[in-house]
């Protein structure tokens, strides 16, 4: 019980650093990834003046620091404004801002133009012999190209020496549609990204995009490789998209390595919770691997489990399981699920399932909704304004 309640106060916490620090993203983003903050092609479309080139000359007017000057010798223009008159000569600006200078780097500039002025407010430093010219021109160039083509570009940039690039590269992936790289992912070079995945300076936060797309152009092998990393007690990062891509390599012993993870209570709830978010992925993006009622089957085993069983009921909901409807009431008052977070998802499940608009709205669905109206009739209200403001449509089972 106490685990569960702490589980549910960091669910609370990370909502709410979601919604007040976290800018928003696309509806639809890649199922494995973890990225925040614009693209430096959404960067270079809100700048005035986008600049390569390196600082001289910085000089500080002020002891706190905060004013000085620095001539910034121009390399190249990404983004022109009318206030700066560029040839292909080198040329030199004088900008308001002090930016120390370091002759191994150049910086890709981000500028406004107030008052007249050219106002810097942000900068990418890069070592002299990195074309971050090029990168940037191509990505600009390919922004509105057809998204395999698109993330094709980014792919040859995800293992960068500049990790500002390779960021950027791996944002371009986070904020894509997973529809947008899985047919591309096929042809993606296996050994390429198994090598990736071995290698101990690739980020943790990427296994998990470059594992699965491994589970699209790996051979068998490669399935050894990710069910190594899922037995390695260190690699707690990105283990959805190195199940996905187990069982797109090896469906039927990787599937079964996915239930066993969910129907183990002693397991860490992280891994139970990174085994749903893998059945989350076969059931909105592969039913064609998984069939949706073994999902279901896979999902409802976190029903008995009460850490948990609330996210097990909300998907269940949500995907309009309504044969499971006597399984989830009967969870209902239990000792292990008598937590508010669990009870109200039970009602909402109730009220969805026994909705007038469904062709069969279900009669212990209804009854159970009645006896909590007579109980607590704000409570009820209040879950039925939610699922109103609910931006996930609730869907009916197929032939309905």
């Amino acid at each position: 019980m106490a685990g569960l309640l702490r589980r549910s106060a960091l669910a609370l916490l990370a909502a709410l650093a979601a919604v007040l620090l976290i800018p928003p993203a696309p509806a639809k983003c890649c199922p494995f990834c973890s990225v925040q903050g614009q693209t430096l092609t959404g960067d270079v479309g809100q700048a005035a003046l986008v600049l390569v080139g390196k600082p001289t000359n910085a000089k500080l007017n002020s002891p706190d620091g905060l004013e000085g000057t620095t001539d910034f010798v121009i390399e190249k223009v990404i983004k022109k404004h009318e206030i700066l008159i560029h040839d292909d000569g080198v040329k030199m600006v004088r900008l308001p801002k002090y930016i120390p200078e370091d002759k191994k780097y150049k910086y890709l500039l981000f500028c406004d133009v107030y008052k007249g002025k050219i106002d810097p407010y942000r900068g990418v430093a890069v070592k002299n012999d990195f074309d971050i010219a090029g990168y940037v021109e191509g990505a600009v160039a390919v922004k509105d190209a057809k998204p395999a083509k698109r993330l094709a570009f980014f792919f040859k940039y995800l293992d960068s020496s500049e990790l500002d690039v390779s960021n950027d590269a791996y944002k371009e992936f986070g904020y894509a549609d997973y529809k947008d790289y899985k047919d591309m992912a096929k042809d993606l070079p296996a050994e390429t990204l198994a090598k990736w995945l071995k290698d101990p300076n690739t980020p943790a936060f990427r296994f998990g995009l470059y594992a699965s797309m491994l589970g699209h152009c790996g051979k068998p092998e490669h399935a050894k490789l990710l069910r190594e990393m899922l037995e390695d007690k260190k690699v707690t990062s990105g283990v959805d998209g190195i199940l996905a891509g187990y069982v797109l390599l090896q469906p039927k012993e990787g599937w079964e390595y996915v239930r066993n993870i969910l129907k183990d209570d002693k397991k860490d709830f992280t891994q139970r919770y990174a085994a749903l978010r893998t059945t989350r992925f076969f059931h909105d993006s592969r039913p064609d691997v998984i069939p949706t009622k073994d999902v279901v089957s896979a999902v409802s085993l976190l029903l008995e489990e009460g850490d948990i069983a609330d996210l097990a009921i909300e998907d269940l909901r949500k995907w309009g399981c309504w044969d499971m409807t006597e399984k989830v009431l009967d969870l209902y008052g239990q000792k292990s699920h008598d937590v508010p977070i669990i009870r109200r998802s039970i009602l909402r499940f109730a009220l969805c399932a026994s909705d007038p608009k469904l062709e069969k709205p279900n009669a212990k669905a209804k009854a159970f909704v009645d006896e909590q109206r007579k109980k607590d009739a704000e409570g009820v209200e209040s879950a039925e304004e939610l699922l109103r403001l609910e931006t996930t449509p609730v869907k009916t089972p197929a032939g309905k």
